[in-house]
């Protein structure tokens, strides 16, 4: 059998505890970088002055951050989706997030978006492509459920809102995520994980 049949098995198998503990513990950790990224918004919008509102789309892409993570460590279909739910219920539950309860479906949409690139590679590819293409698609989904949602379609700045959040989501949901799996990996740390089975069969 090729490694990449092996790796292709690999994630069909069923999930083991250990991923599902891991799952709760980003989902708890990234629930509070979440709400502290609230904190850095409502600080950014005030020094942005009247382009404020901007301030969202500029961090957006921190709140796509866990879904690549645990994709990449735990490689099982659907992992980027819980990662972002679970830090999301996090944020809204036990820290009362200011944004409420739709988080908790935005953070779907966010998720879903961040996973398909994984995904349409059967979670086989792990690159700096991936991981921007992840970053961008999972920003430019939630970004047509928010524009819905808040009444952006028919602004002048609709095409600056997109290109902001799309470049915060390659950079800071793609990108970013690609530099902490890495430094994870080195550590040794993910090693009894998916990501670390990969690392020793290359």
């Amino acid at each position: 059998m090729s490694t990449t049949d092996r790796a292709t098995r690999g994630t069909r198998q069923g999930w083991a505890m250990k991923d599902l503990v891991l799952m709760v513990v980003l989902g708890a950790v990234f629930g509070f970088v979440y709400w502290a990224l609230v904190q850095a918004w409502n600080g950014l919008s005030i020094l942005m002055g009247p382009a404020g509102d901007l301030s969202q789309h500029v961090l957006l892409g921190g709140w796509l951050i866990v879904a690549p993570i645990a994709i990449a460590i735990i490689r099982r279909p659907f992992a980027g989706i819980i990662a972002e739910v679970l830090a999301s219920v996090i944020e809204v539950v036990f820290l009362g997030s200011p944004v409420g309860p739709l988080l908790i479906l935005a953070a779907a949409i966010q998720g879903a978006g961040s996973e398909l690139p994984f995904a349409l590679t059967r979670y086989r590819r792990f690159g700096w492509g991936v991981f921007a293409l992840s970053g961008l698609l999972g920003a430019g989904l939630v970004f047509f459920y928010s524009a819905f949602r808040f009444g952006w379609y028919g602004q002048d700045i609709f095409a600056l809102r997109l290109v902001l959040q799309c470049a915060s989501g390659i950079v800071l949901g793609g990108l970013l995520a690609k530099v902490i799996v890495d430094a994870l990996a080195r550590t040794g740390v993910v090693d009894n994980f998916a990501i670390g089975r990969a690392l020793d069969r290359s």
